[in-house]
Order: structure tokens, then C-alpha cells, then sequence
């Protein structure tokens, strides 16, 4: 072998055995980095716990002081839509026509449970009912209730329960009092089976079932109006237009159509369920919704042992710091120069 080959496999060996080194030097590095780290939290374990014991105890007394909040819910189907009687075969000639009077043949774009469902969050809606059941001072005075008594619990700084009156800066808006009672309700719909799940939440059980009754109720009201304002308007224009034709065949197609109107509002008067039909009733919950304080608990412990494993690091860097800062003291003389004899 020449030398030039027996150089380069020489220089090949200690480049792999350089490798060797460094990469062994560098686990080594790494067990002595985690080992340092686990002793330096061990030798400040009760810093760390200590932090962490303060910080559980504090989230501990704020779960506590929350009030309970307690959720009534009830499961409602969608009502059987009025087939309009013997008009579902003249939609495709009627509907330019029954368009222009205002009268619905056919499908429509939207339903009527979805409608419903977006006319119960609307703010119109939620407005008016705030005001016809005098929803404002329990909305927005309320800080819990009292389980023995039965009797709701009152801001003292926002309402005087003796005078009725409201503190200062006065009463609160209907936007806000509608906004907060949004916030209580939570309306979801089945994809499959079109079944729709509502909820409403508020400190007292009773009062979160009597709510959702009374939106139950409300939002039936709601659509039966709007049905029967829309189907009157129509009886109306048909009407007159009847009084203006003179043709026979015109004539037939408008009292058809009265017909279907008048249907609508007979219909309408004289079902209570108009829109949702109630399957399973609100419900009276005997058992708080929320808050979760023992998982509130424990998330206060994980998050105080974290705080405690920073506050030790901030300790060792201060103090590694205070180390490298500190001057360097001039060592003592070992041995004095002797002098030459």
C-alpha cells in the first residue's frame, strides 16, 4: 500500500473516532445537565412547594367563592307544518301570484325551526321579553341564591332591595339586560334528527326552569303572530283583487287561495305548540351545572408547581449572577521572595 493511501485511511480512523468522542462527550454532557437539574430542584423542593401551596389555596378560596350555576334543559321536536290543503298541486302556476299577495305555497327558503331558533337570540326578541316578564333586576342585580332559604342573593352596589331602587350610575340598559340573558341561553339542533336541545342557566334552579318554559311558550306565540299578521295581510290583498276581476278562473284561483289563508290562521289558533312541540320538559336540575371547582383545583396546582419551578429559577440565576459579579480577592503570598545571600 502507498503512503499516500496508508495517510488518508489513517486520517479516516481518527476523523470517525473524533466523532466517536465528541458525540460520547455530548451524552455525557446531557446526563450531567439532567442530573444537575433534578438536584437543584431537589435542594429547593420546599420553595417550589411552598409556591405551589399558596397558589392552590388562593384558586381554592376563589372556586369557593363562586356561585353555583345550575342549567335546565328541555328536548323539542318541530311541529308538523300545515299542508295547506288541496293547493300543493298549483304551486308551479300560482306562484308568481301567491308571491305577490304574500302567501307561502311550497317550500320556503327557510324553515320554520330554524327561523324560530334564530328569532329566539335575535335582540328584538330577547328585548321584549326581558320587558314583558320584568326580567331586568334579577338579570342584572343577581350574585347567587341562597339553597336554604330559597331566595335569590343581590348586589348590594347595584340594587336596594328594600327601596327597589338602583344604585348609582341607575339601571342598567335593555341591550345590556339583553346580552346577558343571551348569554344564558344555549339553543342546539340535531343534524340527524332535527331535534333541538335548550338550555338556560342562572343561580336559582327554579327560576332557570321557569325561563325556559316561558321562552318556550314566547317563541310559539312569536311565530303564530308573525303567521297569522302575514296570513291576514293576504286575506286582505286577495280580497281585493277578488273585487276587481271578473273572470271565472281568476276568481276560483283567489278563493282558493282566502282558503288556504283562512286555514292558516285556524290552524294557528288552534295549537298551543305551534313551532316546537315538547318532548322531554324543562327540566328542574337538583345538582350544580358548574362551577367544576375540584378540576379548577387541580388546575390550580399544576399552574402554582409550575410558578414554583420558575420562582427557583430566578432564585439559582440571582444567585449565579451574584457569584460572577462578586470581585475576585488578591490571594495571599505563599512564599516571600528570600534574599540573596
Amino acid at each position: 500500500m502507498s503512503p499516500l493511501a496508508q495517510h488518508s485511511g489513517q486520517e479516516q480512523v481518527s476523523i470517525a473516532d473524533h466523532v466517536t468522542v465528541q458525540h460520547s462527550l455530548s451524552t455525557s454532557r446531557d446526563e450531567i445537565d439532567l442530573a444537575q437539574l433534578w438536584r437543584t430542584i431537589w435542594a429547593g423542593r420546599w420553595l417550589v412547594l411552598s409556591v405551589a401551596a399558596i397558589v392552590t389555596v388562593l384558586i381554592g378560596i376563589y372556586a369557593m367563592s363562586l356561585p353555583n350555576i345550575y342549567q335546565s334543559d328541555a328536548l323539542l321536536a318541530a311541529a308538523e307544518e300545515n299542508s295547506g290543503g288541496g293547493l300543493s298541486g298549483m304551486t308551479g302556476g300560482l306562484g308568481g301570484l301567491a308571491s305577490l299577495a304574500g302567501v307561502k305555497i311550497g317550500p320556503t327558503g327557510t324553515d320554520k325551526t330554524t327561523l324560530a331558533i334564530e328569532v329566539l337570540q335575535s335582540r328584538d326578541f330577547l328585548k321584549r321579553f326581558v320587558q314583558k316578564h320584568d326580567l331586568l333586576v334579577p338579570l342584572m342585580a343577581v350574585t347567587g341564591w341562597n339553597s336554604e332559604t330559597d331566595k335569590l342573593i343581590y348586589s348590594a352596589d347595584r340594587y336596594n332591595v328594600q327601596s327597589q331602587t338602583w344604585q348609582s350610575p341607575g339601571p342598567p340598559s335593555l341591550q345590556q339586560a339583553q346580552n346577558k340573558l343571551r348569554s344564558l341561553i344555549s339553543i342546539e339542533q340535531d343534524a340527524l334528527t332535527n331535534l333541538v336541545r335548550a338550555q338556560v342557566d342562572f343561580y336559582s334552579p327554579k327560576i332557570a326552569q321557569q325561563w325556559l318554559e316561558l321562552l318556550i311558550q314566547d317563541i310559539n306565540a312569536e311565530i303564530k303572530r308573525r303567521d297569522v299578521r302575514d296570513a291576514t295581510k293576504s286575506i286582505e290583498f286577495l280580497t281585493a283583487q277578488l273585487d276587481k276581476t271578473a273572470l271565472a278562473d281568476m276568481q276560483t284561483v283567489f278563493y282558493e287561495l282566502i282558503e288556504q289563508q283562512t286555514k292558516t290562521i285556524m290552524f294557528a289558533n288552534v295549537r298551543e305548540q305551534y313551532v316546537f312541540k315538547i318532548v322531554d320538559s324543562p327540566l328542574l336540575p337538583e345538582t350544580k351545572h358548574s362551577p367544576r371547582r375540584s378540576f379548577i383545583l387541580v388546575l390550580g396546582a399544576i399552574l402554582g408547581g409550575l410558578l414554583g419551578l420558575a420562582v427557583l429559577a430566578l432564585v439559582r440565576y440571582r444567585q449565579n449572577a451574584r457569584k460572577h459579579d462578586d470581585p475576585i480577592e488578591p490571594c495571599d503570598t505563599v512564599a516571600s521572595a528570600r534574599p540573596f545571600e
